[in-house]
């Protein structure tokens, strides 16, 4: 988000233009998750959450020496798409869901949905002070060095079985899995569900910063307003991952979802401030990925943990069809009205219908496997 503006201005590009390569990033995640998580599942989530580290170190450096729109896509969209596809939610939760029995499964997917948080607080600020003192290019070189340690760090990854972590059915597989999923209606209103939570969060990430400066606020606060978002989304990962172990994880999920439409629109009705920015940016950050460890253990309730991973990703791709839509439509309408207030109110109502979608979703074992899990 903190790069968008700048990264733009140094090619003479419009923002719509740098938007659909973060929103064609945001899509090519969601659609090769389930392979990576399917992946990780079959040949160990060492090899491919190292590959997702080198691919991604390999888009940044890629974005960095793009002359024009189509090696920005080649990198940002493509190769930073597939690096977090592999080094994100469907591989190393799924590691997580299948190591930890059920009655620890929530915090534990809680936990790890926090690091994600701790590293955009700690990146953010980063990538924001590094494109103010050396510029765009040089910042993106420097997070293509740190990216690179994703590589190493995900030799560290186990395969995730314990006892807990039923055996797979004869002439079962990930295939077959999905297959069974989809015909459950809570899993695709699940989905459904998720593809608000990408909207709100790509188009907020995304486009916050410049909707700030838009408003008359110092450059830095949009930096800041993120990094504010990953410090308490920190605390509200885990604390969800907390509450979806004593609580049902459908009620909070929608709960999660209407409070955001209310905040939202409240952010956008009110007038605007440096103070109600991070008033704004905490309870969002409360609120950002606490849908993760609520999502992913009521995906492990319903169909048992042994892929877990695999429909975690096919429910995620609903996310980023989402984020693709939210992250392109703020730049586009921007460009052509001047304004972001019709994409910021379709994101609050958006909020309230995502709750409403959750309320039918059931929980308790939708199949075979896992019943036997959970027995």
């Amino acid at each position: 988000g903190v790069m968008v503006a700048p990264y733009s201005a140094i090619h003479g590009w419009p923002l719509a233009t740098f938007s659909l390569a973060l929103a064609s990033q945001n899509l090519l995640w969601g659609m090769a998750q389930p392979f990576a998580a399917a992946g990780a599942e079959k040949w160990g989530a060492r090899r491919v959450g190292a590959l997702g580290g080198l691919a991604y170190a390999a888009g940044l450096a890629v974005t960095a020496m793009a002359g024009g729109p189509g090696q920005a896509m080649a990198g940002a969209g493509l190769l930073i798409g597939l690096g977090l596809s592999a080094t994100s939610f469907g591989v190393v939760l799924g590691v997580v869901g299948r190591a930890t029995p059920p009655e620890k499964r929530s915090v534990a997917l809680g936990i790890a949905s926090a690091g994600g948080s701790f590293g955009q607080m700690a990146v953010v600020p980063l990538a924001s002070g590094l494109t103010d003192a050396w510029g765009v290019v040089p910042a993106l070189w420097a997070l293509a060095g740190l990216a690179l340690l994703a590589a190493p760090l995900s030799m560290a990854l186990g395969e995730g079985r314990s006892a807990s972590s039923s055996p797979a059915p004869a002439g079962a597989g990930p295939l077959a899995a999905v297959r069974e999923a989809w015909a459950v209606p809570g899993f695709r209103l699940l989905t459904g569900g998720f593809f608000v939570c990408g909207f709100q969060l790509a188009f907020i990430g995304i486009h916050l910063p410049g909707y700030l400066t838009l408003c008359s606020m110092p450059a830095a606060l949009g930096g800041t307003a993120l990094a504010v978002i990953g410090a308490f989304n920190m605390v509200g990962s885990w604390t969800c991952g907390m509450l979806g172990q004593r609580w049902s994880p459908r009620l909070l999920l929608a709960a999660i979802y209407a409070i955001r439409g209310v905040v939202i629109a409240l952010f956008v009705w009110l007038p605007a401030s440096p103070a109600g920015v991070l008033v704004f940016a905490a309870v969002m950050g409360l609120l950002w990925l606490g849908t993760v460890p609520l999502t992913s253990h009521l995906i492990a309730r319903l169909f048992g943990p042994r892929y877990m991973g695999t429909l975690f990703g096919v429910v995620f791709l609903g996310h980023q069809i989402g984020a693709f839509v939210g992250a392109w439509a703020g730049g586009a309408l921007f460009d052509s009205t001047g304004s972001y207030d019709a994409v910021w109110w379709a994101t609050a109502a958006l909020g309230l219908v995502a709750a409403l979608v959750h309320l039918p979703i059931p929980e308790h074992p939708q199949t075979a496997a896992a019943i036997a899990a959970a027995e």
